[in-house]
């Protein structure tokens, strides 16, 4: 007999004893509430574990999903029906090392498996139910969405300002995919600051499940405020995207930089003096972009890949034709991970940081063409996305009125005591 039913029979024992002293009243009150004394029962994945053998476990090393089931007295055709059967919507081959999974066996001698449960991610999970008639299907934990809201002033780096609030680090990636074509990354500058509303995802109550996409932005980039506030764009089949306060669409039809995140190191300068050619001066029709070797590299916009291929002192290269006026090339690439024809859009990776060809160091040597020359691309006023239509736009309006003015009321947080004395000795 456990402790909870131990409780309950001393408290019947008691109620019992006490019943002939105690009014009418009172024990049909009492006799109510021991009615609905049940036993707990442990439910999780909509299955009730009280009925099974619990076997809980993550994804190691040489583990696949046959020989898991065969070590649980699962017979071959099943295993065979999983994988044939139902690949779409459980691939035994993409189990993954280090992912939870459950196991619910028989309660009887033989301890099979009846049921084995697969966690994807923190939310969505796939059951595989062996009993009977073999089944599989997704489902989703029941998730809470939390609204935050977040604020900060850059000191060094975006993600040093976002860590330091104690901000989920995907929000730094989500804040620079939505300013991606209107902020240089590479030229922040201290004292920019940022402002962020969006929702955190918890499971049952409590357990963090990571951040949700931003819902609205403010970025103050040298001195120069620009709002972002998500809408669903009816016009482009309801893809929801970030405009400003003025309906204007902040995405471009090309991004200002090939990297999410890395260091500008050499501009275009065609009276730029080179190391590695002996100091002397050679036009650079390029823009350096400095990372860790393997950093993905990106598409700067949508476009068919003409060349992927390796030649002299540009190394291993990817370039692409975006339209009549426009092309990129993408050089010193360790590996490209696209072939010739093959199309690609805004922001794939086409392959990754390396030191192929003549370079000193890992970089990208970002080289754009229009209308057949070799341009500065961060000279460029490159062309923009279309606006909200026109037939959207009060709509949009009533819908971020609440929005921007809850933006403008929130506030930056109080610089620390060790940033106050830096600001103090920057002055004197």
């Amino acid at each position: 007999m456990n402790k909870f039913w131990g409780i309950v029979l001393l408290t019947s024992l008691f109620v019992s004893c006490k019943q002939e002293k105690l009014s009418e009243p009172v024990k049909k009150e009492i006799a109510e509430v021991t009615k609905v004394v049940e036993k707990v029962t442990a439910k999780q994945f909509g299955f009730n574990l009280d009925d099974f053998k619990v076997k809980i476990d993550t994804v190691k090393r040489g583990d696949s999903f046959g020989e898991l089931m065969l070590s649980y007295k699962v017979d071959y055709p099943k295993i065979a029906k999983i994988s044939q059967d139902f690949k779409d919507t459980f691939d035994v081959r993409r189990i993954r090392v280090g992912k939870p999974y459950m196991i619910l066996q028989s309660k009887d001698t033989s301890e099979t498996a009846q049921v084995f449960i697969y966690e994807n991610d923190p939310i969505n999970y796939t059951v595989v139910d062996l009993r009977d008639s073999v089944v599989a299907y997704k489902e989703r934990k029941k998730v809470k969405y939390v609204e935050r809201e977040a604020s900060g002033i850059i000191e060094t780096s975006l993600s040093e300002a976002i860590l330091a609030q104690g901000i989920d680090y995907n929000v730094t990636n989500n804040l620079s995919e939505i300013y991606a074509w209107t902020v240089d990354f590479f030229k922040l500058q201290k004292g920019d600051k940022f402002k962020v509303i969006y929702k955190e995802k918890f499971i049952n109550d409590s357990v963090y499940a990571g951040a949700g996409p931003i819902e609205a932005a403010y970025f103050e980039h040298n001195g120069r405020p620009i709002y972002a506030f998500a809408y669903e764009n009816d016009s482009l089949k309801n893809i929801v995207d970030y405009f400003d306060e003025e309906a204007n669409n902040l995405r471009r039809t090309f991004l200002r930089a090939p990297l999410k995140f890395g260091r500008l190191s050499s501009r275009y300068n065609l009276k730029r003096r080179i190391r590695y050619y002996g100091n002397r001066v050679r036009p650079h029709r390029g823009t350096d972009y400095a990372a860790p070797v393997g950093t993905p590299i990106l598409a700067t916009a949508d476009g068919t890949v003409t060349e992927s291929t390796r030649r002299g002192g540009n190394g291993k290269y990817v370039k692409i034709r975006h339209n009549g006026t426009y092309s990129t090339q993408y050089l010193h690439m360790r590996k490209q991970k696209v072939k010739r024809g093959d199309f690609v859009r805004q922001g794939d990776v086409i392959g990754w940081i390396g030191m192929t060809g003549n370079t000193s160091g890992p970089h990208v040597c970002y080289r754009f063409w229009k209308n057949g020359r070799q341009v500065d691309p961060l000279r460029e006023d490159l062309p923009k996305a279309e606006p909200l239509a026109e037939s959207l736009q009060p709509g949009y309006y009533e819908y971020i009125e609440p929005i921007k003015d809850q933006l403008d009321c929130m506030v930056y947080p109080e610089p620390t005591e060790e940033e106050q004395n830096e600001d103090m000795l920057t002055l004197n």
